[in-house]
């Protein structure tokens, strides 16, 4: 019998995994379907700057305390797994094609009052120092701590090290059956049988709350599909993410590059659609007329688990003393995946924990 199960196979469940593991935790972890092939995969990783200093919101504070975990995390996956995750900090412009943009200027106030580094660029300075710019942009500010991964690779880097570290991985498995008595959980069914546990963690994205009905638990996480389009143009014409609102441009340095990304409420159904890939192409061109003439490589979509007040359900599943959840982070699942890892760990060790009370498990 494992000290704990992990359900959800993600970038979520794969950190929260790896950490117990290598506090000495023996771990299991269930995936319904692929390891690390859900929204984990399917996002951009984007990586937001933060400030412990000057962060003020539970948001701002989770995405600060990622923030300087990154680099250790990066460099100890790459020295345990041989796997480089891609992990640099690129820059991130954001932009505005409106002259009068609330929503910009609120931005900006935003991470300037958090104390981040940030450039705000005039409109001439930043047709100098951004050729490439379309005509339409009249506002920029430049985040030059903001950074990216690969995010397929750092999912495998992830696989590998729990691998490595003796957690025992079952994809392909949903539980169909978990048998609770009272305030526990004493095990899981699945298709292959019935798993035991001390411990166990819930971390299945945008299938959470499907999953924790059948603990009688009601969570307020739903599925928001997302689409990406990924193009090539070689060499790049930029090497800086670009944000406007909430889509964005991520240039790869292998020449790839993706646009994204919608927020769409149509269930589990994860499809592409030809007026959302035709949207997002002319955004894209919009901002870097250059990519015009890019090659067209491939479109996706992911189910991103989204909560009211996009901050995630963190922390014990209130009225049941061994099952803790980790989910809802909607758009931030991969930049907040290791202080969610760490957090989850303080909490079953009992060791002190920084929890912000607004992601406590509100289940």
């Amino acid at each position: 019998m494992a000290d704990v199960i992990v359900v959800g196979g993600g970038v979520i469940g794969l950190s929260i995994a790896w950490e117990l593991a290598e506090q000495g935790m023996s771990v299991r972890l269930l995936e319904q379907g692929a390891i690390g092939q859900e929204a984990s995969w399917a996002g951009a990783g984007m990586l937001p700057p933060g400030n412990p200093a000057g962060a003020k919101t539970p948001e701002a504070r989770l995405r600060a305390a990622s923030h300087q975990l990154w680099p250790n995390w990066s460099g100890r996956l790459r020295e345990v797994t041989g796997i480089d995750n891609g992990y640099l900090r690129c820059g991130g412009l954001h932009v505005s094609t409106t002259e009068h943009d609330a929503a910009y200027v609120k931005n900006l106030a935003d991470w300037q009052a958090e104390g981040a580094t940030v450039e705000s660029v005039t409109d001439a300075a930043c047709r100098e120092r951004w050729p490439w710019l379309g005509p339409a942009v009249c506002q920029t500010f430049l985040l030059p701590e903001m950074g990216q991964i690969r995010n397929p690779r750092h999912l495998k880097s992830l696989e590998a090290a729990c691998g490595l570290r003796g957690v025992e991985l079952h994809s392909g498995l949903p539980v169909v059956e978990i048998n609770r008595q009272g305030d526990r959980i004493r095990a899981l069914r699945t298709p292959q049988g019935t798993f035991e546990a001390d411990e166990f963690v819930f971390a299945a994205g945008a299938w959470s709350a499907r999953l924790l009905q059948l603990a009688d638990v009601t969570l307020p996480v739903e599925p928001v599909r997302g689409q990406i389009v990924l193009l090539e143009s070689r060499p790049l014409p930029f090497r800086t993410i670009i944000e406007q609102g909430r889509r964005y441009l991520v240039p790869r340095p292998d020449g790839k590059i993706l646009i994204g990304s919608t927020e769409e409420r149509v269930g589990f159904l994860k499809a592409n659609t030809a007026t959302v890939i035709a949207e997002l192409i002319q955004f894209a061109v919009n901002l870097v007329p250059a990519l015009a003439t890019a090659r067209f490589d491939r479109a996706w979509s992911g189910l991103r688990p989204f909560r009211a007040g996009e901050l995630p359900d963190l922390g014990r599943i209130p009225g049941l003393r061994n099952a803790c959840v980790a989910t809802g982070h909607f758009r931030s699942g991969l930049q907040m995946s290791p202080i969610t890892a760490v957090l989850i760990r303080q909490v079953l060790l009992g060791q002190p924990v920084d929890l912000p009370r607004e992601c406590r498990a509100s289940a």
